[in-house]
């Protein structure tokens, strides 16, 4: 039961892993290149709710299953899962509405968007850390 167990919270955790490296250094990217500044950020704005439960979901469920397996490895994602319904559900609304304020001529929603957006970026990569880490924790193991 255990390599069961181990088998997915390697996998759910590798499919996040690569899931974020792939929205922030591909998609992201590209849709600005493609688009510019002002449709990207529709376009963005419509993914981020989606990355945000497909992140909480898999980091959820790595953290669950590693439960038996190594409780550590479960804490780290249950926190990464943590770090996602945060970033969705309380600083997502906060910065589409200081973006929107900003949009619509509201010079002071400049400095709070870019705050609660540099925030969010930096919640993200730790994210990304700490993912890798608890990879990098499997690869160590001897199965």
């Amino acid at each position: 039961m255990q390599g069961l167990a181990a088998g997915v919270g390697l996998f759910a955790t590798a499919l996040l892993f690569g899931g974020m490296v792939f929205f922030a250094f591909i998609v992201a990217p590209n849709v600005f290149r493609a688009l510019g500044p002002q449709h990207a950020g529709a376009v963005l704005r419509r993914l981020f709710p989606v990355y945000y439960v497909f992140g909480a979901g898999m980091a959820a469920a790595a953290a669950i299953a590693l439960v038996p397996v190594a409780w550590e490895a479960a804490l780290v994602m249950a926190v990464v899962a943590s770090g996602f319904v945060f970033s969705r559900q309380g600083l997502m609304p906060r910065i589409n509405a200081y973006r929107d304020a900003e949009l619509a001529g509201d010079a002071s929603a400049t400095q709070p968007f870019a705050r609660l957006h540099r925030l969010s970026v930096v919640i993200n990569l730790a994210q990304m850390v700490l993912v890798a880490l608890v990879l990098v924790g499997f690869a160590g193991r001897a199965w």
